[in-house]
């Protein structure tokens, strides 16, 4: 009994976080395509009102530039959003991997243990400071 409980956590993470990144990569993908074909893309509201790029503007370019394998045009649009694809990428491939019956990927355990200690709130105050940051230089360069 205490094996199957031990792999109930890492397999619940992997059949809960698998539809997350794989939808959010599929409207991604949606969205691109119909950039990508008709010119077509999605306003950003905070430039509309600011003048200034939200940490997202670009990613509708980027991921249009990927579609056509322009690698430095995606990179150009929005690094940070192409920075996200591919760890969202990597983690949809993993879980996949391992929700099939492959090896399951993990950090050391050591690192886990350390980074699950971190309270929730404290990663999106730092994910909130880390796109503010980004915003704010992307502007003024």
């Amino acid at each position: 009994m205490a094996a199957a409980s031990s792999d109930a956590g890492p397999r619940s993470a992997a059949r809960s976080g698998l539809p997350v990144t794989s939808g959010i990569l599929a409207g991604g993908l949606a969205v691109s395509a119909l950039f990508a074909t008709t010119g077509i893309g999605l306003p950003c509201p905070f430039l509309a009102l600011t003048g200034w790029q939200c940490p997202l503007c670009g990613g509708t370019r980027m991921g249009s530039a990927l579609l056509h394998a322009d690698l430095g045009a995606a990179f150009a649009a929005n690094p940070l959003a192409l920075v996200a694809v591919v760890v969202l990428v990597m983690l949809t491939l993993a879980w996949t991997v391992e929700l099939l019956g492959g090896p399951a990927v993990r950090l050391p355990q050591r690192l886990s243990r350390r980074l699950r200690r971190v309270p929730t709130s404290l990663w999106l105050v730092a994910a909130a400071v880390a796109a503010t940051a980004y915003a704010v230089v992307r502007n003024l360069v």
